[in-house]
């Protein structure tokens, strides 16, 4: 009686389709349509990821931000008027006396260039920019989605490890680098393998699963921060990267495949077997469907789709050149707004602290957004209200209202997540399993770009309190209105190949 209702399914599978031979897509939404406490292990073991692909993405945030010192001779300076840049070296001193608090103290950077104390989070997102491109190089069927994450994870918690000895600006930025190089298609990687395993009713929440655990891992970085900000700022490098290996071998050994990628690639038996592990109450419905897949010849063509598929079809290049322009704008808002809010005069821990849970909410509101309304409108508004937030931020800021500019930035912030999480799942509608891994990446570039333009940006805007926030609001704004020439896509399965797509666009246009 346990598994009484496989039989069930198996009949009028056979009884509705006996002439022809099921799809894979028809056989993973029926063995899926419902959402199992397996399917939410695994998602839970993927996202992790994120969680520490967050803390490597706003560590800068803590480890390499300005610290406070005091006058040791109050004849010649004064901690709020005086610039230390201008006084004799013995008459101040930084506050604790602990000159390895920050990469700006250990260093010896206080008096440097705007360019020299951003070197290290600018070499970061360039690292991030060039494993972007040298990472989509990789063809879909070349390791799968599982595989690459493990080496993603493994090699950036390495890395973080490894900045511990670091003993100068130079070496540092180099690890920098090499960590967003590492890390840079963590998040596609988790994001595909997850949206491939689930059927089209649950993918809007179960891809707010890993989102979620992103910005937990945000929130936690504080607390970390908070609770070692008496010692160095390596220790914090240690305190993240450490828990990311343990988390990368449990990848390596509990992760499954994506069924999608291992149909694709002709492994139907082993496809069949990962959804027999996420659904088990559904084995015999799928012994029995297994039967029937096309054989192995049949995908040939398919598996060699690769990332020039999305130049040389018109309709995908232009595809990528809108997502990658809409991303851009959320990726200078997103990634800037929490660098740049230091220029508002509140808590350093508190501000991030705040940053990280208004991220929360978006992840009820995002599912709501992608079941009600239209892809096209969800983005538009979003985008368009996260900018204005920001130019009035920087417009309230001028006249001293600091409470409200510090609301006005969390609406800002607020905005630029609701538009990330609407965009990273109308990516994974806009293209087919053969390409999904590289359109995705190219996604996530382009939101990496937006993010290296920030740590300039907010470093200029030390000098000029809060103009950050009005360039990061007119970017989300102006380039989300890129957003009305994307095709809708709500309700709509995913695609397996590029002829499939074109098809099923097709059909939707007549």
């Amino acid at each position: 009686m346990a598994d009484s209702s496989a039989p069930l399914l198996t009949h009028v599978e056979e009884d509705g389709e006996a002439s022809s031979p099921l799809t894979f897509d028809k056989i993973l939404e029926q063995s899926l349509s419902h959402f199992g406490f397996l399917q939410f292990l695994q998602i839970l073991l993927v996202g992790l990821a994120l969680t520490f692909d967050a803390h490597q993405i706003f560590i800068t945030v803590f480890t390499d931000a300005y610290p406070t010192w005091h006058c040791l001779d109050h004849t010649v300076c004064n901690p709020t008027t005086t610039d230390i840049c201008k006084i004799p070296r013995s008459a101040w001193e930084w506050d604790g006396g602990f000159k390895g608090k920050s990469v700006i103290s250990e260093f010896d950077l206080e008096c440097s260039s705007s360019f020299l104390r951003s070197l290290p989070s600018s070499t970061f997102y360039v690292g991030s920019i060039v494993g972007g491109i040298f990472l989509a190089m990789i063809p879909d069927g070349s390791l799968g989605r599982k595989q690459l994450l493990f080496f993603s994870t493994f090699a950036m918690s390495l890395t973080g490890i490894s900045i511990y000895l670091s003993s100068n600006i130079w070496i540092y930025s180099f690890l920098k680098f090499v960590i967003g190089f590492a890390r840079s298609q963590t998040g596609t990687y988790a994001l595909v393998l997850i949206s491939e395993r689930v059927s089209t009713k649950w993918r809007p929440r179960a891809t707010m699963i890993p989102f979620t655990l992103f910005v937990l891992g945000f929130m936690s970085l504080s607390g970390i921060a908070y609770l070692v900000q008496h010692a160095s700022w390596k220790v914090l490098y240690l305190c993240t990267s450490v828990p990311a290996g343990i988390h990368s071998m449990f990848i390596y050994f509990f992760a499954l495949e994506s069924p999608r990628w291992l149909y694709l690639e002709g492994r139907n038996e082993e496809a069949i077997e990962v959804l027999k592990r996420i659904s088990p109450a559904n084995r015999g419905y799928l012994e029995s469907a297994s039967s029937r897949l096309p054989p192995k010849k049949t995908l040939e063509q398919t598996s060699s789709s690769s990332i020039k598929d999305l130049f040389v079809r018109k309709w995908a290049f232009q595809r990528v050149v809108l997502v990658m322009i809409i991303m851009f704008g959320l990726g200078m808002s997103y990634y800037g707004v929490p660098l740049a809010v230091r220029d508002i005069k509140v808590n350093i821990y508190l501000s991030e602290a705040l940053n990280a849970m208004v991220e929360l909410p978006t992840f009820i509101v995002t599912p709501i957004l992608l079941e009600k309304f239209n892809r096209r409108s969800s983005v538009l508004v979003s985008c368009l209200v996260g900018g204005a937030s920001g130019v009035l931020c920087f417009v309230l800021s001028l006249s001293g209202r600091t409470k409200i500019a510090f609301a006005l930035e969390l609406s800002s912030f607020f905005c630029a997540r609701i538009g990330f999480n609407l965009m990273a799942v109308y990516l994974v509608e806009l293209f087919p399993t053969s390409v999904r891994n590289s359109a995705t990446m190219m996604l996530r570039q382009a939101l990496v770009f937006g993010g290296a333009c920030c740590p300039l940006i907010a470093s200029i805007g030390r000098h000029v309190p809060s103009l950050s926030f009005a360039v990061f609001g007119i970017a989300m704004s102006g380039l989300g209105l890129f957003a009305l020439l994307l095709p809708e896509t709500k309700g709509s399965s995913l695609c397996d190949t590029m002829e499939e797509q074109e098809q099923r666009d097709q059909a939707l246009k007549t």
